[in-house]
């Protein structure tokens, strides 16, 4: 609907001398202004200017965007809260995902974009859309400008009808001082704190060291000297709903030295015919290790270059890891297959862990 379809009896009042107000007519271009001034063109007036029932079905539109944000918010903290982490769902076509991070993406998302939905059909329709032409001046403001600036506040404060449509300004309000908590609940995560659980891993006295390749023990025939292998412990599987969090601890490097190669007096008596364990975790960052100089003996972490001596007690001659990295006593079963006499005797990992 055009203004010019509009009744002259219908048309607000502040609106219809809009209509006339500022539209000087068009200059002529000459050899001084060779571009002609254009002017603006007439308004055109909303249906919302002119119906208030319209007004008020916009008004109830945005409210109800800006409830849906609220509710939105309850919804991820609600998620946040009863939603296991490991639960998984199975979602077109995305497959199977966390169901946890789905809900909180989907919740957070939604109370975004009704947020920023409900301001945008507000100003599109509810308040003043009058063209507005300005002259440049300097960038220094004189106080005739500053009356201005603060007149033309005060202007748009009052056709926003903040204060008129109170029912927009409190589910704003509500939408805004509701979203926060979404961000405060997240701090739950600073804890709990992680108390002795990173001083202990899966291996114990008896576990076998299981080959990560073949998923079978390991004998100390299957390793020549100069080999690199890496083992997990017995009975954790790939398919385990703790298997990433159990094997960050318990991933384990085997190397075969020669006994006479071996300069530390713990490894010797902790290796079994030159078979050494150590922990595949780097101490700097958690990095797993995964290279390893056969003539020297030296494993190097792929991340910083952190580089170990596994010959001397895996302690650090390169990089910036904080300590050796630890060692896994290990012997021989009835059976003849390798296996950890005990848990690992530090914490595993970076250094920072020491302290939990």
């Amino acid at each position: 609907m055009s203004s010019q379809d509009i009744p002259e009896e219908n048309v607000p009042a502040e609106r219809a001398s809009d209509d006339h107000a500022g539209h000087a007519p068009v200059a002529v271009a000459d050899e001084q202004n060779p571009f002609a001034d254009p002017g603006l063109p007439p308004h055109e007036h909303r249906i919302q200017d002119i119906d208030e029932r319209a007004a008020k079905r916009s008004e109830r539109l945005v409210a109800m965007l800006f409830v849906l944000s609220m509710l939105a918010t309850v919804g991820f903290i609600a998620s946040y809260v009863a939603i296991p982490a490991d639960k998984s769902v199975y979602i077109f076509p995305l497959g199977h995902i966390s169901a946890l991070n789905f809900a909180l993406g989907m919740t957070l998302g939604v109370a975004l974009f009704a947020i920023g939905a409900g301001a945008v059909h507000w100003a599109r329709t509810l308040m003043s859309d009058v063209e507005i032409a300005d002259e440049r001046h300097p960038i220094e403001a004189a106080p005739e400008v500053k009356a201005k600036v603060m007149a033309d506040f005060r202007d748009g404060a009052r056709e926003s009808a903040l204060g008129r449509r109170k029912l927009i300004r409190n589910t704003m309000f509500g939408a805004l001082a509701l979203f926060p908590l979404s961000g405060v609940v997240l701090l739950r995560d600073l804890g709990p704190l992680p108390g002795t659980k990173l001083r202990h891993t899966l291996w114990s006295k008896g576990k076998l060291l299981v080959n990560m390749n073949t998923n079978e023990p390991l004998r100390p025939s299957d390793l020549a000297v100069g080999s690199l292998t890496f083992a997990k412990p017995e009975g954790l599987e790939e398919h385990d709903e703790d298997f990433q969090k159990e094997i960050a601890k318990a991933a384990l490097m085997i190397v075969r030295l020669q006994p006479q190669d071996i300069k530390d007096k713990q490894e010797l008596e902790w290796s079994y015919q030159g078979i050494v364990a150590y922990s595949k975790i780097c101490t700097h960052v958690g990095c797993p290790i995964s290279l390893y100089e056969q003539q020297t003996h030296h494993a190097l972490c792929p991340c910083h270059q952190s580089t170990f001596d596994l010959s001397d007690g895996a302690r650090v001659i390169f990089g910036p890891a904080g300590h050796a990295l630890p060692q896994l006593q290990i012997g021989v079963n009835a059976e003849g297959y390798l296996e950890a006499l005990s848990d690992f005797q530090e914490p595993v990992g970076p250094a920072f862990w020491e302290r939990g």
